[in-house]
Parts: structure tokens; sequence; C-alpha cells
């Protein structure tokens, strides 16, 4: 019998991230403490967006709005990253970054994590911005997702291709 396998990955589904943001916006146009405010938020790029308020206040809840809509959407927070609120002219803008794919180093630390933990006979392979694990036995590999799951990691992880 071939071994069994499956994928670590860190990706996002972009349709359920523009579920997400035009579910946020449509709230915001309709919700009374944004109306007349030009509070919006909208893409900037493939994977950016940008969170346009009159106040401070008003751009965290835009912010909040959205994160809010993205959980229900099943996208991990860790997959997004928002920077502080700055000011650009009368208005306060926040810019927010999705990110995908695993950086060696995560990757590395996720390997780790498994041959440290993990049952004996699982094997990790680093692919580029992916990590495929092997091992004869399905049930390793379910305690092996099962860990990865457990751990604290500062990234949003999937896993994908189970055979």
């Amino acid at each position: 019998m071939a071994d069994s396998s499956f994928d670590i990955v860190s990706k996002i589904d972009r349709q359920e991230a523009d579920n997400a943001l035009n579910q946020a916006a449509k709230e915001i146009a309709t919700r009374y403490d944004f109306k007349n405010t030009g509070a919006s938020i909208e893409w900037k790029g493939e994977w950016g967006i940008e969170i346009t308020a009159n106040a401070e206040e008003r751009a965290l809840a835009i912010l909040d709005v959205f994160q809010t809509k993205l959980i229900k959407r099943g996208i991990s927070l860790k997959a997004f990253e928002a920077d502080d609120p700055r000011q650009s002219g009368k208005d306060v803008k926040i810019n927010g970054t999705f990110g995908e794919g695993i950086s060696t180093e995560q990757a590395k630390k996720v390997s780790k994590l498994i041959r440290d933990e993990g049952p004996k006979g699982v094997k990790v392979q680093i692919q580029g911005d992916e990590l495929r694990v092997t091992s004869k036995s399905r049930d390793d590999l379910q305690e092996v997702i099962s860990l990865v799951k457990g751990a604290d990691l500062d990234f949003a992880v999937q896993f994908t291709n189970y055979r």
C-alpha cells in the first residue's frame, strides 16, 4: 500500500475575502453611526484593503466590522494584517493586507514541531510555500493534523490533498 499524505498550506479563498469585504461595505452603508461620514472600505491592489473614515474611532469600528465578517466567512484573522490608523488630510485611513504562503522559517518551525512531538515514521518535506506530510498510517496523519491545529502558530494553516 502507498503512503498516505496531506499538505499543510496557508491560503486565502479570494472569493470569501471579497464576500466579507462586500458585506462589511454594505453594513457600513446602512448603519446609522456611519451615515454621511465618508466611511468606506475597499480593495487596494490584489491582497490589500483600505479603510477610510473621518475619525479614528470610526475607522477602528469599520476594521472591527470587517474582521467579524472575515471570521463568519471562515478566514482566520492570522491571515490578515492591519496597520495602525494614520491621518491623511481630513480622513483617517487604515491599510491592511492578506498574507498567503508559508515562509521558510515558518515551515521549519512546523516541521520541527511535527518531528519533535508527532508520531514516529511521519516524514515532512518543505515544498516551496507548503509542507507535504507523509506516513504509512492514516491515524498518524490525523494525529499530526490535531497537533498542528493545537499549536499556537502565528499564521493561518489549512490541510489539503488528504489521501
